[in-house]
């Protein structure tokens, strides 16, 4: 019971047996750090993986037509590489308005979110258009 009080009314996890103090906004700024890199790291896999196929596309001698919908698909891969990236950094971002909460923190994390949602309507609503294009 003592442990959880610690760390509810003072920020640090004590362990009496150890002696050892984990204060645990620290801990949870260097996840926001990590998960920060992630999703950059996260985007630009996948910018990587979509620039070398759309370079093997470019230099294939396919049909012209095959290789622009080839390109379409790719370019959904690529946003959901993004999407993914923009998920991790949400979760970074209301970590950070959690242990900071600042009206900036707040908007920024609100538009981050509404940058999300539209960028995942519309990589939906392509998708299907491009998977019915396909099948048709």
């Amino acid at each position: 019971m003592e442990l959880v009080y610690n760390m509810m009314f003072t920020g640090k996890l004590y362990s009496n047996k150890g002696g050892a103090a984990l204060d645990i906004k620290n801990i949870l700024e260097i996840l926001i750090i990590v998960l920060q890199g992630l999703s950059i790291t996260i985007i630009v896999w996948g910018v990587f993986l979509c620039l070398i196929s759309f370079i093997k596309l470019e230099i294939s001698s396919n049909n012209r037509s095959n290789i622009v919908q080839k390109i379409t698909s790719t370019k959904n891969y690529l946003g959901s590489y993004i999407l993914l990236g923009l998920e991790i950094l949400i979760s970074a971002d209301i970590i950070n308005s959690i242990l900071n909460p600042t009206m900036h923190d707040i908007l920024r994390l609100a538009a981050i979110v509404i940058i999300r949602t539209v960028i995942s309507y519309f990589l939906n609503k392509e998708m299907k258009a491009t998977e019915n294009n396909q099948s048709s």
